[in-house]
């Protein structure tokens, strides 16, 4: 007598077993993210470099920027500092992707969730919010302190002059996006050290040193780098009058950090963890 045979559905559903869903990848994705020391050290650096440098310039520069002697409207000193935040938001973003490649926790992450759409977004959100809430807490912190300086030399600026309130939440956004953008260049290069020396050198260096460039042509370069493009939506009066207006460069750097993204996640899909 000959056996039935039994032919099992691998895509059935097991009795007793929930598939994971993008809710527990974000649960995942959150404890992993604050568990590590980097975080934590990461934020506070923000939060140090952003509101401080801002407070120290703010109490330096108020007498001449009262004189005139600064050259410079008071509103390109309120958030000074969140440019050298901006180093704690690529390091936090690309230590996101990058550290789990070095550590081998990546084969454990995928084995737990292997819809690799599901992880990326996961960690998409709990970097941006992360970035998002701490650059905007920072800046308002170094606003706050920083203009009552300027206060006291009659040029403080409020919340409802121009510029003011979108130039906060836009350093939170600004962070946010920068991170977003580390994240996609390390899972690109899933190598820590190559991945900030790239970001770095975009950020800083790069978008520099186009302005040197000749012509019509240099100058659109200049404007169209992602520091370049983005930062302006995180400064009431930009020290740089060649940039683009604060929304429509930040529209420029977000479709930039889409178009990385999106080629991050391609990469992440075709390559072993």
């Amino acid at each position: 007598m000959t056996g039935a045979t039994v032919t099992l559905d691998p895509n059935r559903n097991v009795p007793g077993i929930r598939r994971q869903g993008f809710p527990d990848a974000l649960r995942a994705e959150w404890i992993k993210f604050w568990t590590v020391r980097s975080t934590p050290w990461s934020v506070a650096a923000m939060f140090a470099l952003g509101a401080g440098l801002t407070v120290l310039v703010c109490a330096l520069a108020a007498e001449d920027i009262a004189s005139g002697a600064a050259g410079e409207s008071p509103g390109s000193f309120v958030t000074w500092g969140m440019m050298f935040a901006q180093i704690t938001a690529i390091v936090l973003g690309t230590l996101a992707v990058t550290s789990e490649y070095g550590t081998g926790m990546i084969r454990a992450t995928l084995a737990a969730t292997p819809r690799r759409g599901t992880v990326l977004a996961a960690k998409a959100v709990v970097l941006a919010a992360t970035l998002f809430v701490a650059g905007t807490v920072t800046a308002f912190v170094g606003y706050l302190a920083g203009n009552w300086f300027l206060e006291n030399e009659g040029v403080g600026l409020s919340l409802s002059d121009e510029g003011v309130l979108r130039a906060l939440i836009g350093s939170g956004l600004y962070m946010a996006a920068l991170g977003l953008f580390a994240a996609a260049v390390g899972l690109l290069i899933r190598h820590t050290a190559a991945a900030l020396s790239i970001v770095l050198a975009l950020v800083f260096v790069v978008g520099s040193m186009a302005f040197l460039l000749p012509g019509t042509w240099g100058e659109w370069v200049a404007k169209l780098m992602p520091g370049n493009a983005g930062s302006a939506v995180a400064t009431p009066v930009s020290f740089n009058p060649q940039l683009l207006g604060p929304w429509t460069g930040f529209a420029v750097f977000l479709a930039e950090v889409a178009a990385v993204l999106l080629m991050a996640y391609l990469a992440f899909r075709r390559r072993d963890a």
